[in-house]
């Protein structure tokens, strides 16, 4: 066995980032007998804050349960059947059950990490909160490392038989295949979401998706006493422009306030950001010992409610490989790891774009009717409302 200098770690799985992926991943490894280490940039308080995701699909839900982690959300997550589309004078309701079988759970990303943060804790596992200048080396050795600056200032080098980026759009993993190699596809889309969590009961049991003239607008929840609503809106928005009572009032409007007598019930914005949207894929998810999973390889406008789903599907498949690379030697999972990945990331992308694309004004009035007549079809054909459903509540992992 090679002495490592004292500063320097070892594990069997390195794990860049402490968000729902990259604990996840720790997680299922660790059932296997399979050790890793994670580095973090973030501190574990803005890791656990950060307001994202909201939807867990069926086959989420299922590996979660799997994992050891579903008692809370079982408990404290609100089971769905559908959702409502929506357009001036009419809205439809889309019984995922009868149309699948499969149902879709409302249990924030923040809900997600708590539990899995719980889970580790409890199983002593090694995270690296804070870290600096992060950066990856001999990937395409049998012992790639990870070099990283802690939070106490004191240089650290993490070597292992596998490297797996969970680092998000920003970190030093997406960058770390070669760029000979890499190819990426993005579609940047003109218009925004300006979001709002209020502290107020929903108006809705299930989400609300709405088409209107002045442009998409959706509400969500988080809880019985939380509400989750957006507004599309230019990509150049100022979120200091928009006030609390013109936000509500825009949301009135395109969410139908009044239409067949249901009501939308205001109250206290305590928090507003905007949110650009775009689709963004890159390939191959692995170069050598180091694998890409969820936004390290792939983002998806938030619309279809795809984003920490497709993280989740990404570990899914990812951990099985690694335990049959790192412990059976035998490589024939991780060899089809990105190809295998890549087919569920383009029908979700597929999904996602289809979705926003239906739901958004661009202002040409073209575009609009075509809208207006995709979502007549999608609400009175069951092929069509069943496309819909199969591919929201989330197809299988590994499909």
């Amino acid at each position: 066995m090679t002495t490592l200098p004292a500063d320097d770690l070892r594990t069997r799985v390195a794990i860049i980032g402490a968000g729902p992926a990259g604990m996840l991943l720790a997680h299922l490894l660790a059932a296997e007998g399979i050790e890793s280490v994670v580095v973090e940039t973030r501190s574990e308080e803005y890791v656990a804050s950060r307001i994202r995701a909201g939807i867990l699909e069926h086959s989420t839900v299922d590996l979660l349960r799997a994992a050891g982690l579903g008692e809370r959300l079982d408990r404290e997550g609100h089971e769905h059947r559908g959702i409502y589309l929506q357009w001036p004078e009419e809205r439809h309701h889309l019984d995922f059950v009868d149309l699948t079988g499969r149902s879709v759970f409302v249990y924030g990303q923040t809900e997600v990490q708590k539990d899995l943060v719980a889970a580790r804790r409890a199983a002593g596992q090694s995270v690296h909160y804070e870290v600096a200048d992060t950066a990856l080396h001999d990937l395409e050795t049998d012992h790639p490392s990870v070099t990283f600056t802690d939070s106490t200032g004191r240089p650290r080098r993490l070597v292992a038989d596998v490297v797996v980026g969970c680092d998000g759009s920003f970190g030093p993993s997406r960058g770390a295949v070669p760029a000979s190699l890499r190819r990426t596809s993005e579609r940047v889309y003109p218009y925004s979401w300006l979001g709002i969590l209020a502290d107020v009961a929903p108006s809705t049991d299930e989400l609300i998706y709405a088409w209107h003239d002045d442009g998409f607008a959706m509400h969500s929840m988080r809880s019985a006493t939380v509400s989750r609503l957006y507004l599309q809106v230019p990509n150049d928005t100022d979120v200091a422009d928009w006030s609390d009572d013109r936000i509500w009032d825009a949301l009135a409007t395109r969410l139908g306030h009044g239409q067949d007598g249901w009501q939308l019930t205001p109250g206290p914005v305590t928090e507003k950001s905007v949110l650009p949207m775009r689709s963004f894929v890159q390939t191959p998810m692995r170069h050598g010992r180091l694998f890409l999973a969820g936004d390290a390889a792939h983002i998806v406008p938030p619309t279809g409610a795809k984003g920490l789903n497709l993280a989740v599907a990404d570990v899914g498949l990812l951990a099985p490989a690694l335990v049959d690379l790192l412990g059976r030697g035998d490589a024939r999972l991780a060899d089809a790891y990105s190809d295998t990945a890549l087919r569920r990331v383009w029908r979700c992308t597929h999904f996602s774009w289809w979705m926003t694309s239906m739901l958004h004004r661009s202002g040409d009035d073209f575009d609009a009717q075509l809208q207006l007549s995709q979502l007549r079809w999608v609400t009175s054909s069951e092929a069509g409302a069943t496309g819909l459903a199969e591919n929201y509540a989330g197809l299988p992992i590994g499909m």
